[in-house]
């Protein structure tokens, strides 16, 4: 027999056949209406129009905290946003929710992310202030709104209401989309359905935070950044290290880091599911609306977890994030944006063709604005340096 929260999850999940669909029109295809059902489901087709971006692909080549191509091991925004995925699937299967929009939000969502992690973010959000503005989740709108166009009907992807929502409603420390005047009536329009996200796309929010804490904690052990005797402090750690050091209290920690990072992880992981299921028995929604006007998320973790996860947040922002190594890049970061953008807004005819046709519709600080957002670490550096050094060394 369902308990209460399992009939309010069968209530409340996502269902592709009561979508409220897409923007445009899709052309009848007669192969595709001979294909099985399974493989006609619309966040199916989401799904394979974002792993088939170019967008998706660039994610390979951008920071994550540590720059790309300084360590092959340290998280890049592709592997950040798989393992993103892979949390939202387990929590969607948890709660007998609709795992492939969880997932395909979770995939999508820091497609719009510029170079250099939150440091090219920031310098892009400064730089577009009385023009608009920036924050990389509506940007990752305009990305499969707008910005990638593969089929010759439409503009943009053309993915569906419930993928889009998802991503102008991510919310984390590091996402706040509502913090910016943004006078687009599409964001306005999802806004304007509620507060809150389908709860696929609340799993998503704690799945990003969920991956970040745990491998950026990693990433900062494995660049020796902080050791195990500082993070004896850190009350989630200590809890999740105790029993394995108690079998394995002589070795390395690099031995034993890994079953560690897991039950950080397993910890508020399980604590989600069951706080989601204590909320969902209370609240009682009945439909995909109501979730979007209930007072708090559905998905969330007990208080005493977020107050575990909180100190270990502020841990990693005072040892890791503002950490000498880090901030030397992310300052050098800031001046190759910085630099760029007033080169292209000086003199436009540098642009690419395809972004220099828009900016008498968009505006030039706007197309500069999405050419930078869209470049990987590597390209922008190399285009600092076609534009730059070569005068510099004369």
């Amino acid at each position: 027999m369902e308990t209460d929260s399992q009939q309010v999850f069968t209530r409340i999940a996502a269902r592709p056949e009561n979508s409220r669909g897409r923007v445009h029109p899709e052309p009848a295809d007669e192969d595709v209406a001979r294909t099985p059902a399974p493989l006609r489901d619309a966040f199916e087709l989401d799904r394979k129009r974002v792993l088939q971006s170019a967008a998706f692909r660039r994610l390979e080549y951008k920071t994550q905290v540590f720059v790309t191509g300084e360590h092959d091991h340290f998280r890049t925004r592709l592997t950040h946003t798989l393992e993103v995925a892979q949390f939202s699937r387990g929590i969607a299967r948890a709660l007998g929710v609709n795992e492939v929009l969880a997932e395909v939000i979770a995939l999508a969502h820091d497609l719009g992310h510029a170079p250099f992690g939150h440091a090219g973010e920031a310098i892009l959000s400064e730089l577009m202030r009385e023009h608009g503005g920036f924050e990389h989740n509506l940007q990752s709108l305009r990305v499969v709104d707008y910005l990638e166009h593969p089929y010759p009907p439409f503009r943009g992807m053309n993915l569906t209401y419930e993928t889009r929502e998802g991503l102008v409603k991510h919310v984390t420390a590091y996402d706040r989309p509502g913090n910016i005047e943004n006078l687009d009536p599409t964001v306005a329009e999802f806004r304007s359905s509620g507060r809150w996200p389908s709860v696929e796309a609340q799993i998503a929010c704690i799945a990003d935070r969920l991956a970040y804490d745990t491998h950026d904690l990693e990433d900062a052990l494995g660049a020796g950044l902080i050791d195990e005797r500082q993070l004896g402090q850190v009350e989630l750690w200590s809890v999740a290290a105790a029993p394995v050091r108690a079998q394995h209290p002589d070795v390395p920690l690099a031995a034993v880091r890994r079953p560690i990072l897991d039950r950080i992880a397993d910890l508020p992981l399980v604590d989600t599911i069951t706080e989601s299921q204590r909320r969902a028995a209370r609240l009682q929604p009945g439909s995909i609306d109501e979730v979007r006007n209930v007072a708090d998320p559905i998905v969330l973790f007990s208080t005493e977890m977020a107050r575990k996860v909180e100190d270990l947040e502020s841990f990693l922002s005072v040892n890791v994030y503002r950490h000498h190594r880090v901030a030397r890049m992310d300052d050098k970061a800031r001046r190759f944006i910085e630099r760029l953008f007033e080169a292209y807004v000086k003199n436009p005819a540098i642009l690419p063709g395809r972004f220099a046709r828009r900016i008498d519709e968009q505006g030039v600080h706007r197309v500069a604005c999405d050419y930078l957002a869209g470049m990987t670490d590597r390209f922008c550096q190399d285009e600092y340096k076609r534009l730059f050094e070569p005068f510099e060394r004369i």
